[in-house]
């Protein structure tokens, strides 16, 4: 397996991670896992994203978070949200 370069997990609005959804990012290779009984792990490779936009609300903003918005040619995940990042 690839050497995980970054990770985070998806916060609450307030910046505290008591979510159950963890991102991770590799040189070629972004994973998002969600849940804690039913798993459910997708992965998307760098190559195919097309187009990343950064999204901070007023609350976000406060908190230091902030939601990333890619579009991507991925037949499972076209278009997906890392929300709520620390250091966005």
């Amino acid at each position: 397996m690839e050497e995980i370069i970054w990770k985070d997990r998806k916060r609450i609005f307030c910046g505290l991670p008591w979510t159950f959804t963890k991102y991770s990012l590799s040189e070629t290779r972004f994973f998002i896992r969600r849940g804690i009984f039913n798993i459910k792990e997708d992965e998307v490779r760098l190559y195919r994203i097309m187009d990343l936009s950064l999204e901070r609300s007023f609350l976000q903003r406060i908190f230091g978070l902030g939601t990333i918005k890619c579009c991507s040619a991925d037949k499972t995940l076209k278009d997906f949200e890392i929300q709520n990042i620390k250091n966005s």
